[in-house]
């Protein structure tokens, strides 16, 4: 183990210490931009030479270059480089190098070389490699490099072709779980002119933002993290794996940041797996490191340290239910599988297992290695052991995305891996209990079946989903400056918080903003083929914020082609009389009614009226969605009073005309294609994806949808009441 200081701590040896080093190193890379005149290894060079090293020029030669620092407190730590030389890297899996985005989309459009040894005096290679992935991604048109670039900073190469190389070992868990307050990083940077090796020992000193925040950042302190180390690793030295990646360096004192690998995890998610996992980049890559490392363990023919020889000496499994060997080959038997099928079902899985706590770290778990990592911090002994082999045959258990010709021999093997672990060291109930489950699973092909019949827990029922939650909250003494919240709602009425701010954001810089929040939220709640619900909650007098339009991304659809998104009010109303809640929970209970149909009641031939007193609403039948054709964006005070009878008339759903129509015969064709896209619904809860497909014809340009342009749906689910507001309807 290393104390708080670094130092090591009595019982290991500076062998160990000697081979994390030697391991680092030869998985450690340098990103080049594409050299004009020498060609990665693959191709010749312009004069043909193999590996294009051009005559009388030796390698280095060609990559050395001056460095140009600047003022300022912190900034990219490669920044200021001239040359060719961009900054550092590492292996991750075979064929994936893992940089700063800020490094590698400093060269020529998303090419790059990564060069490139696998141990002392074995020579260089270099190999040309493409950035696949970066976290963000820059807007299209933007100029490359600057000196900033927004957390969490992360990109992937992939190398155009198959070399051999060493991979660092990842963790699975997030980087907040340090096994002590030091880190060994390496990179490369400038030293008497020409570029070198470097290496050190930083000591973690807190972090720059909230741990739910997408740009949280470690503290580094300790060294001087020198011009070229971003993008290095950074590894806990307790615990022998990689926990982050270089990012910066502090201008005016010692150390930098690194930003946690577990970022990676808010890599796009695809909209469906069916051709495999390298339609998922995140998965692709993961799955390549585990097996990797149980390929390795199982397979050496040398005396040479594994990772695991690494983590053993450092008594990283000490307490713990798998040995740093046993981890490794259950990685890989996990990798062997296909993934979750979604972020929510593998929230689903862990919640279930017996004596798992919620699961709030963000990002949430991802693949099947995720999942593994969330287990980790109940303590050792036969009960964590327990919990994870009941994790395991959960995914045993679990629904597929796709299925290939070996998945049901890779069940097989994990299946063999759990019977053969709990033989020893649990009891004959434990075995029996996995063995009779095994038993029931196996023969499961059919994706449904595994879906309606989860190892652990109550069966789901049909319905049941978890939706997106954002509230906004207007800052009265500030002008369009809003508070806001943003979690995902389960069934169950609870709340599960992503991420929160309350020192006001403008309102034009809202989606921005919460884009990486509403990202997380939506991959925790979605599922392959059925994005979850956004519900937007905000005061009545700004139910026409037409959320629907933002974009989260500059390359993406409106937020309203992509998903369901409904509005609902924040505002508190009065507790309602015994007779008031019988009528509000009759209508909404009608309202599922396939004889649902909708009426206009603000629209008379072309002309705006006010919405009708109370007691003629009542005498709607039951089964009504009102439609505001004259509500606007800013709804004026009698529009707003309007809504408002409707709410205590017992209206929870109804459809909102933003900009309050126009010609007579515009009026008319809205008026009629409302009525009737209600009229041809199953219900008013059919209402929300209806609209998603209305929204995203009108983004297609189908002229045919035109009608429903601005359209806003009200829907305002009292079996679902908003945190804290208390009025949940039950049934008389």
């Amino acid at each position: 183990m290393i104390d708080g200081l670094g130092r090591l701590a009595p019982g290991v040896t500076e062998d160990t210490r000697s081979a994390l080093h030697d391991l680092v190193m030869a998985a450690t890379v340098r990103i080049h931009r594409p050299a004009g005149g020498y060609a990665p290894e693959g191709g010749p060079g312009p004069n043909g030479q193999a590996h294009g090293q051009p005559p009388g020029r030796s390698y280095e030669h060609a990559y050395t270059q001056a460095f140009d620092r600047t003022d300022g407190q912190v900034r990219g730590a490669s920044e200021g480089q001239s040359g060719s030389f961009l900054g550092s890297g590492f292996f991750i899996a075979p064929s994936w190098v893992l940089t700063c985005a800020h490094v590698a989309l400093r060269g020529e459009g998303r090419d790059v070389t990564v060069v490139f040894e696998t141990g002392p005096r074995s020579g260089e290679t270099a190999v040309a490699g493409t950035v696949v992935a970066a976290l963000p991604e820059p807007p299209p048109g933007a100029p490359r490099g600057g000196r900033e670039w927004p957390a969490p900073d992360l990109a992937l190469v992939r190398l155009r072709r198959p070399v051999e190389h060493a991979c660092m070992y990842v963790t699975e868990r997030p980087a907040g779980f340090f096994g002590s307050g030091a880190v060994l990083y390496s990179g490369w940077t400038e030293v008497g002119g020409r570029i070198k090796r470097l290496s050190g020992q930083l000591t973690v000193q807190g972090t720059v933002g909230a741990w739910s925040d997408p740009d949280e950042q470690v503290r580094l302190g300790g060294d001087v993290l020198a011009p070229g180390m971003s993008g290095g690793p950074a590894v806990d030295l307790a615990r022998g794996e990689v926990v982050g990646v270089l990012k910066s360096q502090l201008q005016a004192g010692m150390g930098g940041t690194s930003i946690g690998v577990e970022r990676l995890r808010s890599l796009p998610v695809p909209a469906a797996m069916a051709q495999g996992e390298t339609d998922d980049t995140y998965q692709a890559v993961f799955h390549a490191h585990d097996r990797y490392h149980a390929d390795l363990q199982t397979s050496r023919r040398d005396t040479n340290w594994t990772w695991a020889d690494i983590q053993t000496s450092l008594g990283a499994g000490a307490g713990r239910a798998l040995s740093p060997q046993q981890r490794i080959l259950l990685l890989g038997r996990l990798a062997e599988l296909p993934p979750p099928v979604s972020t929510h079902s593998l929230l689903d899985i862990l919640v279930r297992l017996p004596g798992m706590h919620r699961v709030e770290r963000t990002p949430a778990p991802r693949s099947w290695r995720d999942g593994l990592g969330a287990l980790y911090e109940t303590r050792g002994g036969a009960a964590a052991l327990e919990l994870v082999l009941r994790y395991c045959m959960s995914v045993l258990a679990a629904e597929r995305p796709y299925v290939t010709a070996d998945t049901a021999a890779a069940e097989e093997r994990l299946w063999n891996w759990v019977n053969y672990t709990a033989e020893d060291r649990l009891s004959r109930d434990f075995r029996n209990e996995i063995a009779r489950l095994w038993s029931t699973v196996r023969h499961r092909t059919d994706r449904a079946q595994r879906k309606a019949a989860p190892a652990y827990g109550a069966r789901p029922r049909v319905g049941e989903r978890s939706y997106v939650l954002l509230e906004l909250e207007p800052r009265g003494w500030e002008e369009d400056s809003y508070d806001w919240r943003v979690g995902v709602a389960r069934h169950s009425g609870e709340v599960v918080p992503v991420r929160e701010d309350s020192r006001g954001t403008p309102g034009p810089a809202l989606p921005e903003r919460l884009a990486a929040s509403l990202a997380e939220a939506f991959r925790r709640s979605d599922e392959p083929d059925s994005p979850a619900v956004l519900q937007v909650a905000v005061v009545h007098h700004q139910l026409g914020l037409e959320v629907e339009n933002w974009r989260t991304a500059p390359d993406e659809p409106p937020l309203g082609a992509l998903r369901p998104v409904v509005v609902r009010p924040s505002d508190r109303e009065p507790p309602f009389a015994e007779e008031e809640a019988r009528e509000h929970w009759t209508r909404w209970t009608r309202t599922a009614d396939p004889a649902v149909r909708a009426q206009v009641v603000d629209c008379e031939d072309g002309l705006r009226v006010p919405v009708p007193q109370d007691g003629w609403l009542r005498s709607l039948a039951y089964e009504t969605v009102p439609v505001l054709c004259r509500y606007a964006a800013r709804p004026d005070g009698e529009t707003a009073a309007g809504l408002g009878r409707l709410v205590r008339g017992g209206f929870h759903v109804a459809l909102l005309r933003r900009g309050g129509g126009g010609a007579e015969a515009v009026c008319a064709e809205f008026h009629r294609r409302a009525v009737n896209t209600v009229a041809e619904a199953a219900g008013a809860e059919e209402l929300p994806r209806i609209l998603m497909e209305l929204r995203r014809d009108v983004h297609e340009g189908r002229a045919e949808a035109f009608w429903s342009d601005g359209t806003a749906l009200f829907y305002d689910d009292p079996l679902h009441p908003l945190p804290g507001y208390g009025q949940l309807l039950e049934a008389p």
